[in-house]
């Protein structure tokens, strides 16, 4: 019994311990966000992130993230939404695309889900909403876009709770296409894009530093496809090799690439 007890102590943190966590993580991002670079050593100016993402990855191992689902007016009627909340101070917000809404495309998608978590482990605030039509959400489907008022009510609607904080956008399959549609409306500090569906919808050029990850195995969008859309912009990818288009098998190594190429 005594053994058991000291593996399961070992294992959780102290409240002291989880307390300077939520310190720590605290005053890194107040450094982050609120002070100028050049008045921090130069030593430590790029290692902030990092420890933003370790302090947030200990944290939800033993804490849950704050989850919960809402309504907002949407362009077309009532759009139901999801949050998942880090806690604490916030980094910034982090708007999720989910994939094709005639196709069984939803926010409760395992690739969207994927990315919200990542965005929430690196102290972003992770909003995602179900497009028209979709689950809860009035209104019919309309080809990206309406889908594109649907994202910009949900930013406008994120800005209103939560105040302004800097802007991520995160797409999958479709979900991509219409955050390179967003991405032309409003500013947004980095786009993510996973397996976006530049092969059934003109998709424009999006900012050099996007982050498009592709599965070599893509059964839904060609690989080929998106390295003829990114040739002409110099664009570079992140191809996994041997995934298909829903990352089968492979989210934690998705999340993993997310959470290594955000991090600054």
């Amino acid at each position: 019994m005594k053994c058991a007890k000291k593996r399961a102590n070992s294992s959780y943190p102290s409240d002291q311990t989880i307390h300077l966590l939520v310190i720590t993580r605290r005053i890194v991002l107040i450094f982050q966000t609120e002070t100028q670079p050049c008045a921090l050593p130069r030593s430590l100016t790029p290692t902030l992130p990092r420890i933003i993402t370790l302090v947030n990855s200990t944290l939800s191992r033993h804490f849950p993230l704050v989850q919960h689902k809402f309504f907002l007016d949407g362009p077309a009627g009532q759009l139901e939404a999801a949050v998942s909340d880090p806690g604490g101070a916030r980094r910034g917000l982090a708007l999720i695309a989910h994939p094709h809404s005639l196709h069984g495309g939803t926010m409760e998608n395992k690739v969207v889900q994927t990315l919200a978590k990542a965005f929430a482990e690196l102290g972003y605030l992770a909003a995602r909403v179900n497009f028209r039509g979709v689950g809860q959400s009035e209104g019919v489907y309309d080809e990206g876009l309406g889908e594109t008022e649907d994202m910009l009510a949900l930013a406008e609607h994120m800005r209103r709770e939560a105040g302004e904080l800097p802007v991520v956008l995160a797409g999958f399959s479709f979900g991509g296409h219409v955050q390179t549609r967003v991405a032309a409306r409003l500013t947004a500090e980095k786009l993510v894009l996973v397996a976006p569906a530049v092969s059934s919808f003109a998709t424009g050029t999006v900012a050099a530093n996007s982050l498009v990850i592709h599965g070599e195995a893509d059964e839904v969008v060609p690989l080929a496809a998106v390295l003829d859309w990114a040739r002409p912009q110099n664009l570079p990818l992140t191809v996994v090799p041997g995934v298909g288009h829903f990352f089968h098998g492979q989210l934690t190594l998705l999340k993993r690439i997310v959470i290594e190429s955000c991090r600054c």
